[in-house]
C-alpha cells in the first residue's frame, strides 16, 4: 500500500502538525516523485482548508476531500442534521484514484482511532477495511501514556498495523514534563511500539520551512520510508 493513514489518539492530537510536516518535507525533499493528500472526511472548516492554505497540492477538491459535513460534530451526527448517510464508497474511489496517480499519498484521519465515521463503524474499522498502515499521534499531556496504551490496544484488537507513534507538544512543554507525561521508554515498553520522533510545540504552525525541519528529525525510515 503506497498510502499512510495519520490517526490520533483523539481530537486536536496533532494530526494536522504531522501531516503537514510531512508535506512539507516531501515537496522539499522529493520533488521528483508525486505526493497525494487526502481528508476522506471532515466536518466543519478544518484540514482541507489549511492545506489548501499552505501548499500547492495539484489535486482536485474531490479528491483531497470527498465528503463533508458542515457541523463540526462526529460525521453520523453531523450527516443527520443535514438528513444525509455517511457514503464510504465515493470516498474509497476517490482514494483510489489518487492513489492510481501518484506514488505516495497521506491519508489524514478525523477524531481518534475511536472515533465514530458512521453509526457502526470507528476510524480503526476504516483503517483495517483500507488496509491502511498507520502512525498513531499522541499529544504530549497528562495521561498520554495511558491514552497511548489504550489507542495501541484498540489497533491490535482491530488489526490495524502501527508503524509507531509520534508524539506531540500540544503546549510549550519543558524536558521535565515531557519525561514526566509522556515517557518515551515507558511508552515502547508497554505498547511494544517504537516512538518515532517528538513534534515541538510550534508557536507559528504555517512556518513550512520550520515544518520540514521537523519531519527531517522524525524516523523517517520507519515513518514514511518511500520518502528517503
Amino acid at each position: 500500500m503506497n498510502a499512510l493513514l495519520i490517526t490520533g489518539t483523539d481530537t486536536d492530537a496533532g494530526k494536522t502538525v504531522l501531516t503537514t510536516a510531512l508535506i512539507a518535507y516531501w515537496q522539499k525533499y522529493c520533488q521528483s516523485r508525486s505526493l497525494g493528500v487526502m481528508k476522506p472526511l471532515q466536518t466543519g472548516i478544518g484540514d482541507r482548508e489549511t492545506y489548501g492554505q499552505l501548499f500547492q497540492l495539484d489535486q482536485p477538491p474531490e479528491l483531497l476531500n470527498p465528503l463533508h459535513f458542515t457541523a463540526p460534530l462526529a460525521p453520523p451526527i453531523a450527516a443527520d442534521l443535514e438528513g444525509r448517510q455517511v457514503q464510504l464508497e465515493p470516498v474509497w474511489q476517490a482514494f483510489e484514484t489518487l492513489r492510481s496517480q501518484r506514488d505516495f499519498v497521506l491519508v489524514e484521519a478525523l477524531g481518534g482511532l475511536g472515533s465514530p465515521v458512521t453509526h457502526s463503524t470507528t476510524v480503526a474499522d476504516w483503517a483495517w477495511d483500507w488496509h491502511l498502515p498507520a502512525v498513531l499521534v499522541v499529544p504530549v499531556k497528562l495521561g498520554a501514556i495511558g491514552q497511548a496504551v489504550a489507542n495501541v490496544a484498540l489497533a491490535r484488537q482491530m488489526k490495524v498495523h502501527l508503524r509507531g507513534i509520534v508524539l506531540n507538544c500540544i503546549r510549550s512543554t519543558s524536558i521535565e514534563e515531557i519525561e514526566n507525561w509522556a515517557s518515551v521508554s515507558l511508552i515502547q515498553r508497554l505498547t511494544g511500539l517504537p516512538v518515532l520522533g517528538l513534534i515541538p510545540h510550534l508557536a507559528d504552525p504555517t512556518d513550512v520551512e520550520k515544518l520540514a525541519q521537523i519531519a527531517a528529525d522524525l524516523d523517517l525510515e520507519r515513518l514514511i520510508p518511500e520518502a528517503l
